[in-house]
């Protein structure tokens, strides 16, 4: 006789849930955009803070176009960064970017054919070698003594290298080929870099105000169908009202009394959102505290917060995993919609939003893709947490 294998209801859930092709795509996507939003500015190819380094030649460089570069060191000491510090808050480049179409050496000299984006106007600069490797003192005089240079850095240390020396070492360090995947904006920074970046905002926007939505709508929520009567109908009234303020409404209202700083986006979003999973909640509750193991609870003479922490809430977390991805989405567009509005993000932190209305006007010139790829990431992760909602609305479901 064949023997039966029985497995827990999580088995049969992921089971179902994997059998879903658009919400295993969705949280294949969300995961994704998670690792990006960790790691940051690890990955980007602009680190700097905000990604917001600017080169005014580059400006508005088509997608996938690639420049030849000159990295030219700051004369003055960075701080290097940590691993944790630059993953969060970035680092400063040690070097100044500079655009070229070539260039050739003139004994202890770099001259480089400026890329200026005009083909009918030439820039030549000349560098002296060590000032494109080394952090000089401004007062520093380089002095050439048969084949070596000797110099001053700006710590007081004097170095000496061969001219051939230097000429290798920018050669194989200091000229490179940029290329730009999604192109520049108008200040010549890099679009591919600041739409990672935005990814971070639209996460963390999502996570702050899904955690305030089920903090204040499972509490209010539980209260009001657990002890019905007064409660009830006072957590009703004040989820009615909030419910009759058109949501936007409500997060500029919040937004202007508490300033334009970031967290408050976190908050005002947040604190729109509760009403949906009160009401929910306040609705499970209903039939699950008519149910026998409650009412076992209540002999037994376990306390009322006890009974709704340890026994009813965990019989109702299906429906509440559901709306929790909704609300995601619902946040991350609220977040898009105001950052547009200019009662977001504020530059020049990047957010999806934000980029939308910075370049929207360039779409009259032919340069619809400065706002369409911000506005793609959006539909794409709106699209994903709305995958994985249904699918785990199905999955959840006993009767699939």
């Amino acid at each position: 006789m064949k023997e039966t294998i029985s497995h827990s209801p999580g088995w049969y859930i992921k089971k179902r849930f994997m059998k879903n092709k658009l919400a295993v795509f969705g949280m294949g996507f969300i995961i994704l955009c998670v690792i990006i939003s960790i790691l940051g500015y690890l990955i980007l190819p602009d680190g700097s803070p905000n990604s917001n380094e600017m080169c005014l030649q580059l400006n508005m460089i088509h997608p996938m176009s690639s420049v030849k570069v000159l990295k030219i060191r700051k004369n003055k000491e960075i701080e290097s960064s940590g691993f944790f510090n630059k993953m969060f808050f970035g680092s400063e480049n040690p070097y100044t970017i500079v655009p070229i179409n070539d260039y050739q050496f003139n004994g202890d000299s770099l001259i480089a054919d400026v890329y200026t984006g005009l083909k009918d106007k030439k820039l030549s600069r000349v560098y002296s070698l060590p000032e494109i490797i080394y952090p000089l003192d401004d007062n520093n005089t380089i002095n050439l003594n048969e084949n070596n240079l000797s110099f001053q850095t700006v710590d007081g240390k004097i170095l000496s290298a061969s001219v051939d020396e230097l000429k290798k070492e920018i050669i194989e360090k200091n000229i490179s080929k940029k290329t730009f995947i999604f192109g520049t904006d108008e200040f010549g920074r890099d679009l591919f870099s600041r739409l990672l970046l935005g990814t971070r905002i639209s996460l963390f926007v999502g996570l702050i105000a899904v955690i305030i939505s089920l903090f204040l709508g499972i509490t209010l929520g539980s209260m009001a169908g657990f002890f019905r009567g007064k409660v009830d109908s006072a957590i009703m009234w004040l989820t009615n009202v909030v419910w009759s303020i058109p949501t936007l409404l409500l997060v500029i209202a919040i937004n202007l009394a508490l300033g334009k700083e970031l967290w408050v986006v976190f908050v005002a979003v947040g604190l729109t959102m509760w009403v949906d999973v009160a009401r929910l909640a306040r609705g499970q509750i209903f039939v699950v505290r008519e149910m026998e193991f409650v009412e076992a609870g209540r002999a037994l003479g376990f306390h009322n917060f006890r009974i709704i922490t340890k026994h009813v809430l965990p019989n109702i977390m299906g429906p509440l995993i559901v709306i929790t991805a909704s609300n995601f989405a619902s946040a991350i567009l609220l977040e898009a919609g105001l950052s547009f509005l200019g009662m977001g993000v504020q530059p020049p932190m990047p957010s999806w939003g934000g980029m939308i209305k910075e370049y929207y006007g360039y779409i009259i010139f032919g340069d619809v893709y400065l706002a369409m790829i911000p506005g793609c990431a959006i539909i794409l992760l709106v699209l994903a947490f709305n995958f994985v909602g249904n699918g785990l609305r199905d999955a959840l479901d006993v009767k699939m």
